[in-house]
């Protein structure tokens, strides 16, 4: 046996930062494979299904319907272990990346870490919005909204029981009409029962949205049909306006417009994460790595980077990256662990080239759009109806998907879900 034959036996180190669609297909491209030994780092110990998101923060489902522990995930795999840590900085030289609790060797890295909310600079939104982007974001959001609800039924004065109910919503992409047309369908069904004290009290809903349409990468018909959708529900839409303030209660419009409020839901963007140790010549628009088209980071070796925090710009249909959407990172991982077993194999590597499967939005209860390839448009019942079998099935296990559906079949049949809990302890310093 030669030196070759010796040392494809010995596992190549794989870390894998980042637990989202891209990290787990990666991870479980590779599961049982004896040529890898698989090591995924993330500052959570599960992980979450981020479409999601919103209806855990408006009380339509419980945050374990969307997420699943690490552990549990892995555990029949005797090649792919967890890490509980955050990445602090890389070293590519010694191939070696310190966490916040100790360092990893890696033969080769790879970076799936997603997306984090951009506030553009502007600091007081950053402390005072509420931001829309983790199951942290959305169990803080769901009881700072019912705290202030609850302050709301007691409170005399009626502008500021008024600032308590108004809601605006930044950003009119698919995680902003979506948070709208969930607000708007609770204000009509189940606020005036749980809160009777409130009527009267002209809670108002605004998308804002600095566009010139709502659902910007989706189809004019599509865009139509959300706008007049969210319109009949009763959300005040503010097109080509931009959220410039949120100070003293007060959200402050591009337009000179100042909307009295407590609660700004911001979901006006989001911008990749940049790590000490990567040269800046690697990064790209947003903060994104900069791949080829087998997702290696130009300027480093052995580095890799898929989802949202890399950026491929050798498809002409995507010349500023793909979109930042869950196909593309699914795509990418499963498609990384191919080319990893083609490297070990001497094989050749394929390029990525994303399959746009189509993309959708809920708007509200039998209210969806949803745009196939070739011009395929579909709304109303049989979009709504594509969107929770399509989200339904994506969910990573069986439990998840009983659950779900089990929490959905109930609220459909009610117009109504009762989880709506506050269930951190109040700190007697806090202000609601």
């Amino acid at each position: 046996m030669d030196n070759t034959q010796i040392q494809l036996k010995v596992p190549k180190k794989l870390v894998i930062i980042g637990g989202g669609f891209g990290g787990v297909n990666l991870a479980l491209r590779l599961k049982n494979d004896s040529a890898f030994q698989i090591t995924l780092v993330d500052k959570n110990n599960y992980n979450f299904f981020p479409p999601l998101i919103y209806q855990v923060a408006t009380g339509f489902l419980e945050n374990s319907n969307i997420s699943y522990p690490f552990r549990k995930l892995f555990r029949r795999y005797s090649n792919i272990h967890f890490r509980l840590g955050e990445l602090i900085k890389v070293n590519p030289g010694s191939h070696t990346i310190h966490l916040n609790n100790g360092e990893i060797t890696y033969d080769y890295l790879v970076f799936a870490t997603g997306a984090e909310t951009n506030y553009f600079g502007m600091e007081n939104i950053r402390k005072n919005a509420i931001p829309m982007k983790n199951v942290n974001d959305a169990l803080n959001m769901r009881n700072t909204l019912l705290q202030r609800l609850e302050l709301a039924t007691i409170i005399n004065d009626q502008a500021e029981r008024k600032k308590l109910v108004t809601i605006v919503v930044a950003g009119g992409g698919p995680t902003g009409v979506e948070v709208s047309g969930m607000l708007a369908d609770l204000r009509r069904h189940s606020l005036p029962k749980d809160y009777p004290e409130l009527l009267g009290t002209g809670a108002n809903i605004y998308l804002v949205d600095g566009g010139e349409h709502l659902l910007a990468p989706m189809s004019t018909a599509s865009q139509n049909d959300t706008f007049e959708a969210l319109n009949k529900m009763g959300v005040i839409i503010k097109l080509k306006t931009q959220v410039k303030d949120f100070v003293n209660d007060r959200v402050i419009l591009s337009t000179g417009e100042v909307i009295e409020t407590r609660n700004l839901i911001w979901t006006a963007g989001v911008t990749a994460i940049s790590f000490e140790g990567i040269p800046t010549s690697s990064y790209g628009r947003g903060k994104r790595m900069l791949c080829d088209p087998f997702n290696k980071v130009i300027g480093v070796d052995d580095i890799y980077a898929i989802g949202d925090t890399c950026m491929q710009t050798h498809e002409t249909e995507y010349p500023n990256g793909h979109p930042q959407l869950a196909q593309v990172s699914l795509q990418q991982g499963k498609l990384l662990g191919r080319n990893f077993k083609n490297m070990m194999a001497s094989k050749p590597l394929k390029a990525f080239h994303y399959k746009d499967l189509g993309t959708m939005a809920i708007i509200g209860r039998n209210k969806a759009v949803c745009d196939l390839p070739h011009h395929i448009h579909f709304k109303g019942f049989i979009a709504w109806f594509m969107w929770l079998f399509v989200h339904l099935m994506s969910l990573i296990n069986y439990r998840n998907r009983i659950k779900t559906l089990y929490n959905w079949t109930v609220a459909y049949l009610n117009k109504d879900q009762s989880l709506r809990f506050i269930v951190r302890p109040k700190d007697p310093d806090e202000n609601p």
